[in-house]
């Protein structure tokens, strides 16, 4: 006897009919699927009920038998499931068997739409069997109608799963992400999503972890109060501080009743020796400057807050002060020498990631901020007729616009990434909120700032660069600029400073004025170290401008004095300065000092019996002088390189002579610079110099000659 087939109840025999049709229609079905249909449908004729049970049932409940069937229902809506129930099941073949359901069009309006958004085959497909398919059978809607609360339970529903499991879910996350993206720009009302990191989805209580509840509740009212004016990310970096300060006092005080109590000696102080010896957790080096001052700074802000409005839980008086902060470095501004800059920007042209490095090559060309540059709007050119074509940069770090020329390359790269940034929709400013047409457009979204970053690594790294960061082009546009002339207010204007100490960091970097006066004193220095006058120049006689010692003679006594030493005395001399007095007679013996009383400084003196103070030079003797001038003369007259070993041959001085006796290494010097710097502005500018001094001085000396002779004429006048 045949086994008799459990009865389908009326109100579930039109499910069952379309069941059996649909089987017939893909050419499968059996004995199975069709008694595993009437028991389900026999025990739940509303399939919806199913969907009551707790999970763990309805997995259980999902054996092969049943699984055509379930598909059916939620391929034809009459069964949503759940997202729990959905996420834990592998739907591969229900992506197959949707073109020929009710959800087979939306499917593929929605493979479409990431295609035209550059999507791969391989992600567009990933994203509609993870999530498209998923949200259409769960919702019951169609793909022009999903709603931002969908997609919010959506992701709730993987959150619970990852708690359920342990561990992340990142590929669905990045899928639901980016799936919200494509229904945006097919017409739903679900906009795109601003990209968060992990840290942008905690709460505040959860950056205070490890902080005590006395002092972790006024902290999260102050963040809160801090979200109202800050951008949410200048909020996070206050609860990261504030976070490093209430665990300090948790292992320091966990009594701590209030914030109230708060000591300087017991609480601060102990804080503020933490912060200095505090190390970075990934590296283990000792942290920034700039890092420690900022986080003394968070936690005086907030201690100053509370106590001005009041609250209970603020110090009676303050407790932190500006010296408690560290000084800050001064460092110049890191910009892209020339020779870098070239293999960057090559890099760049040769960059397969068009949209991104065109982006960083706009950058360079305008000296935008990262942040400005993801800002752009589509119509940001503007043409003024008469001025060419201007860039109108967005509101940035500093709250301002600006508007900055362009030339034509700097158009051409505008019209290249307008090409390559993808159409669609325009998406909400993440600043005004209202809605805009973004200029760098990836995938239906704004291009992000990290994505640009890290094409430019890749690009530096091709290039062989290291550590080159996006704010580098910014400071190398400032620094061209600073170099061709710019005046100080022009590029405060292109980088919209709102202050000139901002900008006149960059004039540090190559300052004018420091090159002039560097030049000016270098010139000076030659004028009083260097020749007096070319070679073969009218020689003046040293006679006329001395009193005939060539010793005398202005440039020969400013190298000799104080460097030159001599290796014998001569009777009308001192013997240890080669001075023009006369030799000293010895001094008698010095008696020994007496025991404790202390020896008298030795001088040129006291040693040898001088009474000069000088120090004991050496200088070469007027024979060595006159060969080795001779020898550079000769030298120079026939082109040839001044240096030790030539002069030695010709002058027939050995070259340990030249080398030691600083007289005749100062002419060797003195004729190599004029060999070297004989034809240019600056030596011409020494000896023009020098030779106005040295006819001063024989103006000088006729003058002095003029005034004896009329002296010794009135006094010849009286005996006529």
């Amino acid at each position: 006897m045949p086994p008799v087939k459990t009865t389908v109840p009326r109100q579930a025999a039109p499910v069952y009919e379309a069941y059996l049709a649909w089987l017939a229609s893909r050419g499968v079905g059996s004995h199975t699927f069709d008694s595993g249909a009437r028991c389900f449908l026999a025990r739940y004729p509303g399939p919806q009920a199913w969907a009551e049970l707790p999970l763990g049932a309805r997995l259980a409940g999902t054996r092969p038998h049943l699984q055509p069937l379930l598909n059916f229902l939620m391929l034809h809506r009459h069964l949503r499931p759940g997202y729990d129930y959905l996420l834990e099941r592998k739907l591969t073949a229900i992506l197959r068997e949707a073109p020929d359901s009710p959800l087979g069009g939306d499917l593929t309006r929605f493979l479409a739409g990431a295609e035209a958004l550059g999507y791969s085959l391989r992600a567009r497909t990933g994203m509609a069997s993870q999530i498209a398919i998923r949200m259409l059978i769960q919702t019951g809607r169609g793909l022009g109608e999903l709603t931002g609360a969908d997609f919010t339970a959506f992701g709730q529903a993987i959150t619970e799963r990852e708690e359920r499991l342990g561990r992340e879910l990142k590929h669905y996350h990045g899928a639901l992400y980016a799936s919200r993206a494509v229904v945006y720009h097919l017409g739903a009302p679900a906009e795109p999503a601003p990209k968060r990191s992990t840290l942008g989805r905690w709460s505040w209580e959860r950056h205070l972890d490890g902080v005590t509840d006395q002092v972790r509740t006024p902290m999260t009212a102050y963040l809160e109060r801090l979200a109202g004016t800050l951008a949410r990310s200048s909020v996070q970096g206050a609860a990261s501080e504030l976070a490093h300060f209430g665990r300090f006092l948790a292992r320091h005080d966990p009594g701590l009743a209030s914030l109230a109590l708060l000591d300087r000696q017991r609480h601060i102080e102990p804080y503020l020796n933490e912060v200095a010896a505090a190390a970075s957790r990934r590296t283990g080096a000792p942290i920034a400057a700039s890092t420690a001052r900022q986080r003394i700074q968070t936690v005086g802000s907030f201690l100053d807050a509370i106590a001005g409005w009041g609250w209970p839980e603020a110090p009676a008086r303050r407790l932190i002060f500006p010296r408690d902060a560290p000084k800050l470095p001064h460092p110049l501004p890191r910009y892209l020498p020339p020779d870098q800059e070239r293999a960057l920007l090559a890099a760049l042209e040769d960059s397969p990631d068009r949209l991104r490095a065109d982006a960083l090559l706009l950058m360079r060309a305008t000296g935008m901020r990262i942040g400005e540059l993801t800002m752009l709007e589509l119509d940001c050119v503007h043409e003024v007729p008469g001025s060419g074509a201007w860039l109108k940069v967005p509101l940035g770090k500093l709250l301002t616009e600006r508007m900055v020329p362009i030339d034509e390359e700097t158009v051409e790269i505008i019209d290249r990434i307008t090409g390559h940034r993808s159409q669609g929709r325009p998406l909400r400013h993440p600043r005004t909120g209202k809605m805009a047409d973004f200029l760098l457009t990836h995938q239906g979204r704004r291009l992000s700032a990290d994505s640009i970053r890290e094409e430019l690594h890749r690009a530096a790294a091709e290039a062989g660069l290291d550590g080159v960061v996006p704010h580098m082009l910014r400071h190398t546009y400032a620094t061209a600029l600073v170099n061709a002339g710019c005046s100080l207010q022009a590029l405060m204007a292109l980088l919209g400073h709102v202050s000139a100490a901002m900008s006149l960091r960059y004039g540090r970097l190559f300052d004018a004025t420091v090159r002039d006066e560097y030049q000016r004193a270098l010139t000076l220095a030659k004028a009083q170290l260097g020749p007096v006058l070319p070679a073969d120049r009218t020689q003046l006689p040293a006679a006329a401008i001395t009193s005939g010692n060539w010793r005398d003679a202005p440039l020969l006594k400013s190298r000799l004095a104080g460097t030159a030493r001599t290796s014998a005395t001569t009777p009308a001399s001192c013997p240890s300065c080669n001075c023009s007095g006369p030799t000293p007679k010895p001094s008698p013996p010095t008696p020994k000092p007496a025991a404790g009383v202390r020896k008298p400084p030795v001088t040129a003196a006291s040693s040898d019996g001088s009474t000069c103070l000088s120090a004991r030079p050496m200088p070469a003797d007027h024979d060595h002088l006159t060969r080795a001038e001779a020898a550079c003369a000769e030298l120079a007259a026939t082109g040839q390189p001044i240096t030790l070993t030539a002069v030695a041959v010709l002058a027939r001085i050995g070259r340990t002579t030249l080398y030691r006796r600083t007289g005749l290494r100062a002419v060797i010097d003195e004729h190599k610079t004029r060999g070297q710097d004989a034809s240019t502005l600056t030596s011409l500018t020494v000896q023009i110099d020098q030779m106005r001094r040295s006819l001063e001085a024989v103006a000088a000396k006729v003058r002095r000659h003029e005034e004896t002779i009329r002296r010794l004429e009135r006094a010849r006048r009286p005996g006529q």
